[in-house]
């Protein structure tokens, strides 16, 4: 008995890791084909033969070649060929862009005074009907007061999309939203957004412009928290933006659902000035991001996280300030952490 346990032993190690490697090929070919699928090719009809053609191929090798050695091969060098294809695929500035993406931001920066041009201040009837209109402001970075984080919330409460709103002084603030450059006609795809499907772009705004769409015309929920950063760190951190911003009006780059969106694109930014470095599943999982600032102290902690949350949800005061221009300080009335003696005064330290 005991002299037949390694024989049988080693078996089920050969079968157990035959079976690894057929499962990562086979892992392997679905993501070909639905890059292949969800490629820039010119039609419809040839994306779908494409991916169709592929995915037949890996089945043949897989399912009825003989010579197992030679299918894997196969397999794992369309695969191959595959990745170097997508990777390779360049983005690009010179598309017929959506007109609410059609101009890139810039800025000028020279020492605590930063000139940013083609703000976005667009004139909404409708969330598809809008007037899009565009202006240049100097900002003294002396006078940045404070960082403040919009998550705003579509349909799954796991995932969300973030903005982040810089406050400087006499109730001027600058927000900046990470988003898919969309083509005319285009729509986003959670999927398509994995596979290289849209540029990347940083929409900087007024609130009256990126948050009101969301709360008044497209009827998302929308939350507000102050952030507890520094006024010296929040301008590194905005200068951090606006490196990247002009980096893409000469460097265009792909938005990717996984690596390159709204939340890890933050991260990235704040990153090299944040005390605590923390990698969590709820930065992928970003619908939860505003509870995990809470436990690492970057939120209001003057209440349970339940009923801040409760508490900062904005569309409401959203609705009733519509087209007044003191929008930015109407939906900032009475929510926790704003307007209080800590956060002014911390802006002073």
């Amino acid at each position: 008995m005991s002299s037949a346990n390694p024989p049988q032993a080693g078996r089920w190690t050969k079968l157990a890791l035959r079976a690894l490697i057929e499962a990562a090929l086979a892992l392997m070919a679905v993501w070909s084909t639905m890059a292949i699928y969800y490629s820039n090719l010119p039609a419809a009809w040839l994306r779908t033969l494409a991916a169709g053609g592929y995915a037949a191929g890996v089945a043949v090798a897989l399912l009825w070649m003989r010579r197992r050695w030679l299918a894997r091969l196969i397999v794992l060098g369309a695969f191959g060929a595959v990745v170097c294809w997508f990777l390779f695929t360049p983005p690009s500035n010179r598309r017929d862009w959506q007109a609410d993406v059609a101009i890139l931001p810039c800025a000028d920066i020279k020492g605590d005074e930063v000139t940013i041009h083609n703000i976005r201040n667009c004139e909404y009837r409708t969330e598809a009907d809008y007037t899009v209109r565009y202006y240049t402001k100097t900002y003294d970075l002396a006078k940045l007061r404070s960082v403040d984080l919009f998550l705003v919330y579509w349909g799954s409460p796991l995932i969300a999309h973030t903005m982040i709103s810089f406050g400087f002084e006499a109730g001027d603030y600058l927000c900046i939203s990470i988003e898919t450059r969309k083509e005319k006609g285009e729509e986003y795809s959670a999927i398509r957004g994995f596979f290289r499907q849209y540029e990347l772009t940083y929409v900087i705004a007024d609130e009256h412009d990126l948050v009101r769409l969301r709360t008044n015309f497209r009827g998302e929920q929308v939350y507000l928290y102050r952030l507890n950063t520094e006024p010296a760190v929040a301008r590194l951190v905005l200068l951090d933006y606006l490196r990247e911003v002009n980096h893409l009006r000469d460097y265009p780059e792909w938005y990717n659902a996984l690596t390159s969106n709204c939340t890890t694109n933050i991260r990235g930014h704040t990153k090299p000035y944040a005390r605590k470095k923390v990698w969590d599943w709820r930065l992928l999982a970003n619908g939860r991001v505003d509870e995990l600032g809470y436990e690492v102290g970057s939120l209001n902690q003057s209440l349970p996280f339940r009923d801040l949350k409760a508490r900062s949800l904005i569309n409401e005061r959203a609705r009733a300030a519509g087209d007044d221009p003191a929008f930015s300080t109407r939906i900032r009335e009475r929510l926790p952490g704003f307007n209080t003696a800590s956060n002014v005064n911390a802006a002073d330290r």
